[in-house]
């Protein structure tokens, strides 16, 4: 709290929660968030798309030598987009690119961008990512995939092959395994869980929306988390 100012301390003291408060500071403190984006972080559900993420990660994921909480969202929110509903799949890349500064935000700290439509060669044949970032903390090449309709269990594999060729070809000796995340535009979490299930590749299913989702909708998706949990 001393090292951030005056505004941003009154901001995250009119949070209801410990949890939340604890969670914004840490936000702004590692971010060095301005006043505008911190209001930002709180409106867009910051704290709750991050614990459901955490709480619905693969086991594959957490079996991984980085640790992985607090890095990764259950949905990413990309109101500053200004693309039509619906939109075609290519255009989505592209338009975050365009808005780099503000996807990186919402990505969260210690993601640097490599690049776009990154080019893998696997035999004759060449793939291509469509955006690649480096994660300075997981100390691990980051693959993002993004399909402009709901999550079909098949999208997985295409990502899979992805992290795959990244370790054996692009991937550092010192660096971590790879890891990917699949954003669709929206998902059944039953169908996601299944997917996950058999999947041995650490690999992130996300949605995306291009407008703020109700913080009610998350935090009672959030307290039937924890419900289960007290429960179990």
């Amino acid at each position: 709290m001393a090292e951030l100012s005056w505004t941003h301390n009154r901001r995250i003291m009119t949070l209801k929660t410990p949890e939340e408060r604890e969670f914004y500071l840490m936000l702004c403190n590692q971010n060095r968030l301005t006043k505008r984006e911190l209001e930002r972080a709180i409106n867009t559900s910051s704290y709750e798309r991050t614990m459901l993420a955490d709480h619905n990660v693969s086991e594959i994921i957490k079996q991984l030598p980085q640790t992985t909480t607090g890095i990764c969202k259950d949905s990413y929110i990309f109101e500053f987009l200004d693309l039509p509903v619906p939109h075609k799949e290519k255009d989505l890349p592209q338009a975050l690119i365009d808005s780099l500064k503000d996807f990186i935000l919402e990505l969260g700290v210690g993601f640097t961008f490599i690049g776009q439509k990154y080019r893998l060669q696997v035999g004759t044949d060449d793939f291509f990512i469509d955006l690649l970032f480096f994660h300075r903390n997981l100390q691990c090449l980051v693959a993002f995939e993004l399909k402009n309709n709901k999550f079909k269990p098949e999208h997985l594999g295409q990502l899979e092959f992805y992290l795959e060729a990244l370790d054996q070809d692009v991937k550092l000796p010192n660096e971590n395994p790879s890891i990917g995340v699949l954003l669709c535009r929206e998902k059944n979490d039953e169908v996601v869980k299944y997917a996950l299930n058999r999947s041995l590749s650490p690999t992130v299913i996300a949605d995306y929306e291009t407008k703020l989702i109700p913080k009610e909708l998350l935090r009672n998706k959030l307290n039937e988390i924890y419900a289960l949990l007290e429960n179990s």
